[in-house]
């Protein structure tokens, strides 16, 4: 039997297609924020922070990348309610989305710092920094200039991985997509054009990551 294509359909549809990817871009936006300024701080943490701190964040990134994030996107908006915590869809998306990416991005962070020469806090406290300017200007500036790469993969990963999100019935792109397909029964149609927004998507905030790193690093990016 022969399966005519019919792409027709966007055009009754395409509202829901732009709130998807709006919501995409929004869930993006937030989890990269605030997930890389919690990744840096689990980062100083691990590496620089007390004692009695260390151990505390290494349960949490060992926790969180060693689980499913469905799971833990379940347990926030599923499980939190149990104990009096309720939040809406995109409140428990969002928290997940931060959550996860600073697991990851706390070892990837961590790595750049810990490849810091420990000549060079010994030379910012020689010019008379603080402990917090030491780290600012002296370690966490070159760890992310040495990381941005790998960091910026992370934020793109977790933009992709975001698509689990529908399974909370937050209105992301996916779940444009799967309402979409359960009106017109287009499903080859439908995902395929979902497939390439998420391309798009992700070849844009890739794109746009690096030309924000050459913003914020350009000696490295000179050299």
């Amino acid at each position: 039997m022969n399966y005519a294509f019919d792409f027709g359909w966007l055009l009754d549809y395409w509202p829901v297609l732009v709130k998807g990817i709006a919501v995409t871009l929004e869930l993006t936006l937030v989890g990269g924020v605030l997930g890389v300024s919690l990744g840096v701080a689990c980062a100083w943490a691990r590496a620089l922070g007390p004692g009695w701190l260390r151990p505390v964040v290494a349960a949490y990134v060992e926790l969180i990348r060693n689980t499913p994030f469905l799971i833990q996107l379940f347990f926030i908006f599923f499980g939190l309610p149990a104990l009096g915590v309720r939040m809406g869809e995109l409140e428990a998306a969002n928290l997940a989305m931060v959550i996860n990416l600073g697991a990851y991005g706390c070892e990837i962070v961590r790595a750049g710092i810990q490849a810091t020469p420990k000549g060079q806090f010994e030379a910012g406290a020689s010019l008379g920094m603080s402990r917090i300017q030491t780290f600012w200007y002296v370690v966490l500036i070159p760890a992310l200039q040495r990381i941005w790469p790998a960091l910026s993969s992370q934020i793109v990963i977790v933009m992709l991985g975001s698509a689990a999100v529908s399974q909370i019935a937050a209105e992301d792109l996916t779940f444009a997509a799967n309402f979409i397909q359960s009106r017109t029964f287009r499903a080859f149609e439908t995902y395929f054009v979902a497939t390439l927004i998420y391309l798009a998507l992700a070849i844009a905030l890739r794109q746009g990551l690096r030309g924000l790193g050459w913003t914020l690093f350009p000696k490295r990016t000179a050299r």
